[in-house]
């Protein structure tokens, strides 16, 4: 299935259930937002989005605890669900998704792979979080993780 697929079936699940969603997007960097407003009417449940590409956004922006930060790092399940829970209350949207990794080509200098994702998914009443360990180039692992979180979004959805 394509992203645009991807797109269009969430947001017509999201529609039928009379739902928003928003995004927290580090390392696809509004990738998600873009597949997401690529669809006509994505206003209807798409509230928007934040690129927090830094850790000061990640927590200025979208309250992730800067202990969190210290102790798990950016790209961490931790970071990951704080995203998600805070990208839903800042945006005020019934679910968010979360995305926070490393593209490459380098890595963060803490040994983790290249390649290394996690995607959070939030509802009013979890949160759900994945990892994950994409290959490639940095566009092909940057279009995994993007079409992944949708993938996410759609479960959590139906």
């Amino acid at each position: 299935m394509t992203t645009e697929e991807l797109a269009r079936q969430l947001l017509q699940a999201l529609e039928a259930r009379g739902l928003t969603l928003a995004t927290a997007e580090s390392c696809t960097g509004g990738g998600i937002g873009h597949a997401l407003t690529a669809i006509p009417g994505s206003s209807k449940t798409y509230r928007g989005g934040v690129i927090s590409y830094t850790n000061e956004v990640k927590h200025a922006v979208l309250g992730v605890p800067q202990e969190t930060l210290d102790a798990y790092t950016a790209v961490s399940r931790e970071t990951a669900e704080a995203m998600a829970r805070g990208a839903r209350q800042v945006l005020g949207a019934d679910a968010a998704l979360s995305v926070t990794g490393l593209a490459g080509p380098d890595g963060d200098g803490t040994g983790r792979p290249v390649g290394l994702v996690y995607i959070g998914c939030a509802t009013p009443h979890t949160v759900l979080v994945q990892e994950w360990r994409f290959s490639g180039s940095r566009a092909r692992i940057r279009a995994q993780a993007v079409d992944t979180a949708l993938k996410l979004a759609l479960t959590a959805m139906l």
